[in-house]
């Protein structure tokens, strides 16, 4: 009876991504996209405005809900990486590599559709991840607000187009994510993580960059021949995100494991 209703129960989680309307969410985003300006500009004028009420005052140690916290975003990113990735590996295995960048269908796959809507908009409550850098008042890095601007802007432009490359950029995302956030809930519980697991993450940050600036080059050269859809448009500006994150994370990753730490005067 126990397996019958685990089964039953397995079904229906299943039966809710099949039956999620992507024409509708798509149509939502093509309406309604530009609203992530507003995200942004109400997100850096809590952040800053926050910095500020927080200059005179004591930092809050907010330990549980941080973890919660990630611990909820990285349960999130771990079930969107195997949803999707299991699109992208069968998409590779069957169809081959060009396929798999130029192929539309991961925005209408039966699982892929809804964890490619939620990736879009899950960029709007991961802001939160700032919130407690402010409460906390720990340095807050240009890398990393201008990052969650810039993702939460892109994601919900080029998804309301549905252009080629998106099952790449997804998954990928959701994939460093399910790393990241699991090593910041070992962090918050106050678990001692190696450096060498800092270093993977932020090394896997930096090869999704590559990737996402290659999957664009290739994106440009298949658009010429009719093979992939795309507009000049979203390459331009996802090449330009990308290229900034790049540079941004080598800089991040030089300056935080490699570098070695200058000696004050007094010292």
């Amino acid at each position: 009876m126990e397996e019958r209703n685990l089964s039953v129960i397995l079904l229906q989680e299943y039966d809710f991504e099949k039956r999620f309307d992507d024409r509708e969410a798509i149509q939502w985003m093509q309406e309604n996209w530009s609203k992530s300006f507003f995200f942004s500009v109400l997100y850096a004028a809590v952040i800053f405005g926050g910095q500020r009420v927080m200059k005179e005052r004591k930092r809050f140690e907010l330990r549980r809900p941080l973890v919660l916290w990630s611990l909820t975003l990285a349960i999130f990113s771990i079930i969107g990486a195997v949803r999707t990735g299991w699109f992208m590996v069968n998409m590779l295995l069957s169809s081959g590599f060009k396929q798999s960048v130029c192929d539309r269908g991961f925005y209408n796959g039966p699982v892929s559709k809804f964890w490619a809507y939620a990736f879009v908009l899950s960029k709007v409550p991961e802001l939160g991840d700032t919130l407690f850098i402010v409460l906390r008042k720990q340095k807050l890095i240009f890398l990393h607000w201008y990052h969650h601007i810039t993702v939460l802007l892109y994601t919900w432009y080029t998804y309301k187009d549905t252009v080629a490359g998106g099952g790449w950029f997804m998954t990928m995302n959701y994939t460093v994510h399910a790393f990241m956030y699991s090593y910041y809930t070992l962090r918050a519980a106050g678990i001692h993580v190696p450096r060498p697991c800092a270093m993977f993450i932020t090394m896997t940050q930096i090869l999704q960059m590559v990737m996402g600036t290659l999957v664009n080059v290739l994106v440009y050269q298949w658009m010429q021949s009719g093979t992939c859809s795309s507009t000049m448009e979203n390459i331009f500006w996802s090449t330009v995100m990308y290229s900034s994150y790049l540079v941004l994370f080598c800089s991040f990753f030089y300056k935080a494991y490699l570098k070695t730490p200058t000696k004050s005067k007094g010292e």
